[in-house]
């Protein structure tokens, strides 16, 4: 099983969509971060599995919240680049690609 690496911006992304859950039901945070957990582990225990998405990215997409997580392979590790609200305009994050 390879590791996740992560965007530094993640944590931003994450914080926020937390704290506006949080904000409207108390424990609804936690749910999109359970959640979220879940995703990592399916990603790093079957990463093909998903969709190919843009910029060579493949997307997992969020059961319970509008949420996807874009990643991409290589041989060392799985590298997330964003949490990305699926209402936002959908090249938004492009600019973290390196």
């Amino acid at each position: 099983m390879k590791p996740l690496s992560f965007h530094p911006e993640i944590a931003i992304d994450i914080k926020g969509s937390y704290n506006w859950y949080e904000k409207q039901l108390e424990g609804l945070g936690k749910e999109f971060l359970s959640e979220l957990e879940n995703g990592f582990e399916a990603i790093q225990n079957f990463p093909n599995a998903w969709a190919n998405y843009q910029y060579d990215f493949k997307r997992y997409v969020l059961n319970k919240f509008p949420f996807s997580i874009i990643y991409k392979e290589s041989n060392e590790e799985i590298f997330i680049i964003v949490v990305m609200h699926n209402s936002r305009k959908p090249n938004y994050w492009a600019d973290r690609i390196i």
